[in-house]
């Protein structure tokens, strides 16, 4: 059974860091991109970050020179890394893979809440 299993989110103050981890697991034939995805109250799923199996990166604006992105494919790990988080970064965060059978999984997600 394939799952995603997020950890590292929790409560920080603005300004703060946070390291975000996901691992993949019961994946046979390996993984495409991995990425993190973040949904607050009343808003939409949008993406934060996502890498390639080779390394490419690609953020959204609001988030490029503080986050980084990064994977282990050997342990089928992928990372976030929150600097200088801000209260609107407040949401939970989703670990999500591209898997070679064509499929899209999700983690079940990790609560970030950053005070002012």
């Amino acid at each position: 059974q394939v799952q995603l299993v997020e950890s590292g989110g929790g409560l920080v103050q603005a300004g703060g860091s946070l390291r975000l981890s996901c691992a993949a697991s019961g994946i046979i034939f390996g993984i495409n991109a991995m990425g993190w995805y973040r949904q607050a109250p009343g808003k939409q799923r949008e993406l934060v970050a996502s890498i390639t199996s080779g390394g490419s990166t690609n953020y959204a604006d609001s988030v490029k020179g503080r986050f980084t992105i990064s994977r282990d494919n050997a342990k089928r790990m992928v990372y976030l890394q929150m600097n200088s988080l801000k209260p609107e970064d407040t949401a939970v965060y989703y670990c999500n893979a591209d898997l070679r059978d064509g499929s899209t999984r999700w983690g079940q997600g990790t609560q970030v809440t950053v005070s002012s």
